[in-house]
């Protein structure tokens, strides 16, 4: 097996067990060997979104400690071989470099790799994986995970979807996120059914796959299911394979999602919760379509779910409020981050277990168990599933030698189901365009999640009682602007 070969590899490199090796490679079958690898060689995985910037790189590698970098030659134009280069030359722990071109992985030093690994292999309790979320603050935190915890999920699957061996997965999120794991590494392969990759997601691209693989079980955020009821190729597409499709990471909006239903024949399925918290709710084959549509699903007995008011107060197991959980689909919070980690618990049981992981999320519970986000409590921006930082947002708009002041905010798109929007106000006598942020933003190699898609120019921004940005009268502006 390839994944036995790149093992071998790895631990010719003599890295000790539990060792990080930074995994950075676009979605297809690559990423999957080499995490495959890295488990059977005792490793624990840094996942690296494809999307990120060299900036998130170098935070998550030196937050880490990684030893190894894996990854293409090039990533959207940077020659990664010079970057490995100067980020050991900064003092990053980095020993070796092992490039993946066209399937092949190439080790910096001859190793055995026709040997079988060493008998080291992570157990279901070890530290598989540490990747990154979106904070509020700063740059990405990182999350750490257990093997034991995608186990449970995949029994949660399994019974909600009626999935199967039989069964076709295709999977349009990216590997390094909990959706992504779940749907393209553990579920499939515990299963072992087939599976189908995108390297790059295209709404055609994904809808001719479907097509022509049989596909029975679609999983995608809401912004990828509607740009393919946008796409002029559905209309001739035959899709009658299709059964389920599982969707979470944003809010799932009901016409569109009733209709994927109607075109498609499939049932929309979803897990409520986080990368920091697992599934707090879901829904099944067995709710009705207003529940799974209105609503997030029953929360999942295991998880012994509660809500908590703002002043982190255990106030029910019903009504409205921030939910929390504990059970066993939680991941073990963030890594050497005490501080994170404080913000990410509360509550004082007395029975000596563990404290409530908090969501970042505002929702009701009712009497029959199901959940509904109405809110947020934290201050994201969620684009087409993906959380990003309104702080991080601000911080490297900030940087433009032109602005005074920024403010990051969501702005309502009825694709993506929000875009970044940012409000500045400039020095005097400065002047600024969208384009000129961005290649400035460019030049210092941030996240293209974070790159802003609106700027609105203002004499001043508004301000609280207490002196700080009013976030909610440039969300409301925002609205006004968009109708």
């Amino acid at each position: 097996m390839r994944s036995d070969r790149v093992a071998a590899g790895l631990s010719g490199l003599g890295l000790a067990r539990g060792d990080r090796v930074a995994i950075w490679l676009p979605d297809g079958i690559e990423v999957h060997v080499a995490y495959i690898a890295a488990e059977k060689a005792g490793l624990t995985i840094v996942g690296i979104g494809p999307r990120a910037g060299t900036d998130e790189l170098e935070h998550l590698l030196r937050r880490t400690g990684a030893k190894v970098l894996l990854s293409p030659p090039h990533m959207r134009g940077d020659d990664l071989r010079t970057r490995f280069e100067r980020l050991r030359r900064a003092g990053l722990p980095l020993l070796h470099h092992i490039v993946c071109e066209n399937g092949a992985f190439e080790f910096p030093i001859e190793t055995d790799t026709t040997a079988p690994a060493a008998d080291r292999w992570n157990a279901v309790d070890d530290l598989f994986l540490l990747n990154s979320t979106s904070g509020t603050t700063g740059m990405p935190k990182c999350v750490t995970h257990d093997q034991s915890r995608w186990m449970h999920f995949h029994e949660l699957a399994l019974a909600g979807g009626r999935l199967s061996g039989s069964d076709v997965f295709l999977s349009a999120i990216p590997t390094p996120f909990g959706f992504g794991l779940w749907t393209a590494h553990f579920t499939p392969t515990l299963l072992g059914a087939p599976t189908v990759l995108l390297p790059q997601f295209s709404a055609e691209e994904l809808i001719g796959c479907i097509e022509r693989h049989r596909v029975s079980v679609l999983a995608c955020v809401s912004t990828q299911f509607i740009m393919m009821l946008n796409s002029p190729a559905l209309a001739g597409a035959d899709l009658d394979s299709l059964r389920v499709l599982y969707t979470g990471g944003e809010a799932v909006p009901y016409d569109r999602a009733a209709e994927f239903e109607r075109r498609t024949g499939a049932s929309v399925l979803q897990f409520y919760g986080s990368n920091e918290t697992g599934a707090l709710s879901c829904t099944t084959l067995d709710d009705s379509r207003d529940a799974r549509l209105r609503t997030a699903g029953r929360t999942i007995d295991s998880m012994d779910v509660r809500l908590f008011d703002e002043d982190g107060r255990d106030v029910t197991a019903t009504g409205r409020g921030q939910p929390a959980c504990r059970g066993p689909l939680t991941s073990r919070g963030y890594y050497d981050d005490d501080a994170a980690n404080a913000k990410l618990y509360v509550g004082h049981p007395t029975d000596g277990g563990p404290r409530w992981m908090l969501t970042g999320d505002i929702a009701t519970i009712d009497s029959e168990g199901y959940l509904c986000v109405i809110g947020r409590s934290a201050d994201i921006i969620i684009r087409g599933g993906k959380n990003i930082s309104s702080a991080v947002v601000e911080q490297a708009v900030a940087t433009h030698p032109a602005v005074a002041l920024a403010a990051a905010v969501a702005m309502p798109d009825p694709v993506f189901g929000e875009r970044v929007c940012v409000y500045v106000e400039l020095i005097d006598g400065a002047s600024l365009t969208l384009d000129e942020l961005l290649s400035h933003l460019r030049s210092r190699e941030v996240s293209v999640e974070t790159l802003p898609e609106r700027l609105v120019v203002l004499d001043e921004l508004p301000r609280s009682s207490g002196g700080k940005v009013a976030k909610q009268q440039l969300r409301e502006d925002i609205e006004t602007r968009v109708r």
